[in-house]
């Protein structure tokens, strides 16, 4: 049976900064999709995640500063591609690489990745996405080992590839986005990645060059000794699915398992780090 998502129609007053904060709290919600919209935001959850309450501890709801409206129905699952193919819009990183839906024209970049978004994160639209993207495309994967992490679409085992990676495991615990990676792959012709259904739990012995994981706070800090463990020496960790202000405890989490922090990239209050060992 299909999973049941509820999508929430937002209407903000002024859309920003309203918007952006609107996101960020309902994110930590467990709120998993957005979609911005010209009058503020479409936001979706899993049925089974939602409860009464959770709206109570979205505090813009109550601020005296934002007027915010909505509306909310429940979605199957199998609508998710007509609502992308309304909203989604090809994205150009740094004029270098693109990520596009099938029915978008080609453009004339270096890296051109195709995928289907489906329900799955990770289409180059939200801000950790983006910079992972940008951390792929500044660093060197010719011949590397990769990890991709949570991988949602595939978009960051594909690009991996494109410069040059091998071999790629790409990881993911939901069932949709592991079907969607496979699609993915296909679809981009890649050769070296292996896409697998399951969490942390899944490395053991394995060694990788480089580690990517865009997944979000709680999961990094409780995953990153597995992450050390796996990665090679002289290797890179590269972490994003946080904000500025969550980098303290993950820069800690890593110095307790010898990661060493180089870099940090930051888009609209997101981050997206880069640690070596």
């Amino acid at each position: 049976m299909a999973e049941i998502y509820i999508g929430f129609e937002f209407k903000v007053q002024p859309l920003q900064p309203g918007t952006e904060i609107l996101i960020a709290e309902l994110g930590y919600a467990g709120f998993e999709s957005f979609v911005e919209t010209e009058t503020g935001v479409t936001a979706y959850i899993q049925k089974e995640e939602w409860n009464d309450a959770i709206l109570d501890d979205i505090y813009i709801l109550g601020s005296d500063e934002f007027e915010i409206s909505y509306t909310f129905e429940d979605i199957e699952q199998t609508n998710w591609n007509e609502e992308w193919e309304k909203n989604f819009n090809p994205i150009i990183v740094d004029d270098v690489c693109s990520v596009r839906a099938p029915f978008h024209p080609k453009p004339e970049t270096a890296y051109d990745i195709i995928i289907e978004p489906k329900m799955s994160f990770g289409t180059g639209h939200h801000e950790t996405t983006h910079m992972m993207i940008q951390h792929i495309l500044k660093n060197d994967f010719k011949e590397k080992s990769v990890l991709d992490m949570g991988c949602g679409t595939g978009v960051l085992a594909i690009l991996a590839e494109m410069k040059g990676a091998k071999p790629i495991d790409a990881i993911d615990y939901d069932n949709w986005c592991y079907l969607n990676s496979l699609e993915n792959v296909e679809r981009n012709n890649c050769e070296h990645i292996t896409v697998l259904e399951g969490d942390a739990s899944l490395l053991n012995t394995q060694k990788y060059d480089t580690i990517i994981a865009n997944i979000n706070r709680n999961i990094l800090l409780n995953d990153m000794g597995a992450y050390a463990k796996c990665l090679n020496a002289n290797g890179t960790l590269f972490l994003s699915g946080f904000y500025v202000d969550d980098i303290p405890a993950i820069q800690e989490e890593c110095n307790k398992h010898g990661l060493t922090y180089v870099e940090r990239l930051e888009k609209n209050k997101w981050v997206a780090l880069k640690f070596v060992n």
